[in-house]
């Protein structure tokens, strides 16, 4: 030990959990000595300097050791068991990080998914780092970036290894929440005028990857003639729009999904103009003066030549809430395109939180939506991205468009490149000379890929189930295909017959009869998104979240159309009106409600299911034609229904040949679906009791079971809602 420095002897940590995540480990005593605490940085000298964070390891490693991952050791140059020196170190908030990678990962990663995936790493100039989030440390959260990534580019994000090339300042940086963290371009950084201290960045003036041919584009030709017109129309020829007493300037304002190609249509429309880019995220991370900064710096660099202004989601620059460095952005932006050859062209995934103030006349008085692709257009989509992959020749791309409700273009992207990983992986293990896409890789990846307007769902769970297994409720069967597959599979028939698909479904009936059940196993077709809500979760004690909540929950519907939006105890979130205690927030909720399902705004290519068993207690207004106009009454099953709900339950069950489920199907009279599962599942804990090597349930563990379960059911209940539903046909 000299100084405030420590000789150490490094070896590779064995854990795996911290593998290439950029994290030192050392005895508590040893940090005592540096006078460090956990998670300050080190500096780590072997072959070359390198530096890092530090935590501490359980009190009996040795203290003359230091843990790193494989890729801190190469950073530092050396190999377990060598030397190292170990010192205290000062690092900075970085305000800018360019890192270099793969091409996969640069396509493929944006620059905000990659500022996460690095928060809180220590990083030097020509270090080595991953994508692996930092996820350890006080008050340290990465799982939105690891969704990203795992969206983005598959379990193939892992692997990947990045370089840093270049940080401002010039010493070892900590990446921080506002630090602009960009993807290395080359020569297509155009030098910016630098500002005073460290936070200036430079404009691209060129895509960061070849921009796709015009006819290659897939479900865009009406907006890529609009755009296109528009700018020959300003730039290429102002005379004539001059001539008509109008200022040839542009301002267009691109919205749809994330991933929908929104960037990708003005690079390849723009392909032989100037453009410069500026990524809003990046912008929006940097301190006000710099944001400004940047997009000046940009607008300088096309002023003399002209060209395209591309903002890409510029709702992050310049966000709702007016902040005193948007006034100044779009005062830039306003002058631009008034005094110079520049359109300006904007892209957001949420128009709704961007400042109004742009779509000022003088700014962005043009919009062009980009929606989600229908089945027809997926089924393009993946036959242009799989230009030139071998795949078998039984590979139907339709029935793979059919199971990807809510898939934009990115997100077929990232299908197929999970889909290579594993004929790649099934290919290298049978020794295959010529590697093949197939529909199991497809299918593989279909379980692992999910749409980004389906990100923060919740799932269902699917199982293995299909409508074909709700043997016992043929009504409800019925009813649902009629009312959301029928959509689905036959638009032609209701178009040429001149009508309109039922809006809605109410299920009705005893608790555990099934109403879920048929949800789950409409969701299992995977032709359609699923969105999933109880009623009393969209109830908030703030004025107008309710409504809100609403309002998003139907947004989201309509962005993965073809889409089923599922209310359980619907009963709880439209009740009567002028009947509650709690300020009128339920009257405003069915209101919402109310709207959403048969306002101004269509409802198209959505379904909305609702189940109750309370069926007397929904708002009336609720349950006419054009909103749940389809009851259908759930009712407990009969001992046909209960033997078909055995069987389905108890397919797996090796049951003893005693056994007899029809005969046992006509003794619980009173039981409910539910109540028939939970029985078989007692039966085989009884089994479990008995014999815990046990291979078969015997009538005696039923019998036992029977003791344990008893029906839930409650008559009067039971017969209420059959007299309902009896007054209901009446009518």
């Amino acid at each position: 030990m000299t100084g405030s420095q420590l000789t150490l002897t490094a070896k590779l940590n064995p854990a795996a959990v911290e593998a290439r995540r950029g994290i030192a480990r050392v005895h508590p005593e040893v940090l005592a000595a540096l006078g460090l605490r956990e998670w300050d940085a080190v500096s780590i000298t072997g072959a070359r300097v390198t530096a890092t964070v530090v935590a501490a390891t359980p009190a009996d490693f040795p203290t003359g050791a230091i843990l790193l991952d494989d890729i801190t050791l190469s950073n530092a140059g050396v190999k377990s068991d060598a030397l190292v020196v170990l010192s205290p170190v000062v690092v900075h908030g970085g305000s800018r990080v360019v890192v270099a990678g793969s091409a996969l990962a640069s396509q493929s990663v944006d620059e905000a998914t990659l500022r996460r995936a690095l928060l809180g790493k220590v990083l030097s100039v020509g270090d080595t780092t991953s994508l692996l989030p930092r996820d350890l440390g006080p008050e340290f959260a990465a799982s939105s970036a690891t969704r990203k990534l795992a969206t983005s580019v598959g379990i193939t994000w892992t692997n990947e290894l990045l370089t840093v090339a270049d940080t401002t300042p010039g010493a070892p940086v900590s990446v921080q929440p506002n630090t602009a963290v960009l993807w290395s371009t080359g020569s297509d950084a155009v030098p910016a005028t630098r500002s005073p201290g460290p936070t200036a960045v430079p404009a691209r003036r060129t895509p960061p990857r070849k921009a796709r041919p015009v006819n290659e584009l897939v479900g865009v030709d009406a907006q890529v003639a609009k755009l296109t017109e528009w700018l020959r129309i300003t730039l290429d020829e102002p005379e004539i729009l001059a001539a008509l007493g109008a200022q040839p300037r542009l301002g267009v304002l691109i919205t749809g999904p994330a991933g929908a190609g929104k960037a990708t249509l003005v690079r390849s429309v723009c392909a032989s103009r100037t453009i410069g880019i500026v990524d809003g995220p990046t912008a929006g991370a940097l301190a006000a003066q710099a944001r400004t900064q940047l997009v000046t710096d940009t607008i300088t660099a096309l002023a003399a030549s002209g060209g395209v202004l591309l903002i890409t989601d510029v709702d992050a620059l310049l966000p709702a809430t007016p902040e005193p460095a948007s006034t100044l952005i779009l005062d830039a932006l306003r002058t631009a395109i008034a005094d110079h050859p520049i359109a300006l062209i904007c892209t957001s995934a949420a128009p709704a939180g961007l400042d109004p103030r742009l779509r000022d006349p003088s700014l962005c008085d043009r919009e062009l939506i980009i929606g989600l692709p229908d089945s027809a257009t997926r089924s393009k989509l993946l036959a242009a991205i799989l230009t030139g992959v071998p795949t078998d020749d039984d590979l139907n791309l339709d029935e793979i468009a059919s199971r990807t409700p809510g898939f934009v273009a990115a997100d077929l992207a990232a299908l197929t490149r999970e889909a290579a990983l594993r004929a790649a992986a099934r290919t290298s293990a049978s020794g295959e000379k010529k590697p093949r896409l197939s529909a199991a890789d497809l299918d593989g990846a279909l379980s692992v890929i999910r749409p980004v307007s389906r990100a923060d769902s919740p799932e269902v769970a699917l199982g293995s189930i299909t409508l074909d297994d709700v043997g016992d409720m043929e009504q409800t069967r019925q009813s649902l295909t009629e009312a959301v597959l029928w959509p689905l599979r036959h638009p032609d028939t209701f178009t040429r017959l001149g009508v309109q698909p039922p809006r809605g479904v109410l299920l009705y009936g005893p608790p555990g009869c099934g109403k879920t059940f048929v949800v789950r196993a409409l969701a299992a077709s995977g032709q359609l998104s699923v969105h999933t809500v109880k009623g009393a979760e969209l109830m908030d004690k703030w004025v107008g979240s309710s409504e809100k909540a609403v309002r998003d929950l139907f947004s989201r519907a309509r962005e993965s159309a073809p889409s089923l939006i599922f209310l359980d105890e619907v009963d709880a979130l439209a009740p009567r009106r002028g009947q509650s205690s709690d300020n009128g927030v339920s009257d405003r909720v069915v209101a919402a409600l109310l709207t959403e399902l048969d306002g101004v705004e269509p409802l198209s290519d959505v379904v909305v299911l609702g189940a109750t068993n309370r069926p007397d207690l929904i708002d009336p207004a609720l349950l006419r034609p054009g909103r749940l106009e389809r009851l259908v009454f759930v009712p407990p099953p009969d001992a046909a229904a209960r033997h078909e709900i055995l069987t389905a339950a108890g397919r797996n069950v090796p049951f003893a040949d005693d056994i007899e489920l029809a005969a046992l199907a006509t003794e619980l009279d009173g039981y409910s679906a539910a109540d028939c599962a939970a029985l078989l599942r007692e039966s085989a804990l009884a089994a479990m009791r008995r014999d815990i090597d046990a291979v078969t349930v015997t009538a005696e563990d039923l019998k036992s079971a029977r003791a344990a379960v008893k029906p839930s059911l409650d008559p009067q209940q039971v017969a209420d809602l059959a007299a309902y539903a009896q007054r209901r046909d009446e009518r």
